[in-house]
């Protein structure tokens, strides 16, 4: 069956300290369609995570995605609460998952947690954003490839 994946980031320099998320989405064919980062300001790393994930969300409802998604994550923490397993205790995060659920409609989304070094490219991502933002390069990153 079609499906397209997300890996979504986050990174905090000191969480909380400079943060930024990145978020790549990978066509069913394995061909990569976007490239998107963005800085946050100072938040800590859990938010920065979250925003991976709904930037990635958000730009899969602009194109023809697919109904079937897998989102791929180092969080632990997101992927088990965006999976149901684990309750969303802070006020802050409470509100960035439910934008992430309501970003989850029409998609058949199926959560998988990864180790670091999968995760290498939307961290590299975020990485970036964190740098341009440090030589005062503050505009999000979209590389639009495929579709």
């Amino acid at each position: 069956m079609l499906r397209h994946i997300l890996y979504a980031d986050g990174a905090s320099r000191g969480n909380p300290g400079p943060a930024a998320y990145g978020s790549l989405v990978l066509n069913h064919e394995g061909e990569v369609v976007a490239e998107l980062a963005g800085y946050l300001d100072v938040a800590t790393n859990n938010f920065a995570e979250y925003y991976g994930l709904i930037t990635g969300l958000e730009f899969l409802h602009t194109i023809s995605a697919p109904p079937l998604i897998e989102i791929r994550m180092d969080s632990k923490l997101v992927v088990e609460q965006m999976s149901g397993n684990w309750k969303v205790k802070h006020p802050d995060m409470r509100a960035l998952a439910l934008t992430a659920r309501d970003l989850l409609q029409p998609f058949s989304p199926t959560f998988v947690w990864i180790p670091r070094e999968e995760n290498s490219k939307a961290d590299a991502l975020a990485n970036e954003a964190l740098d341009n933002a440090a030589n005062g390069l503050l505009h999000p990153i979209v590389r639009r490839y495929t579709s």
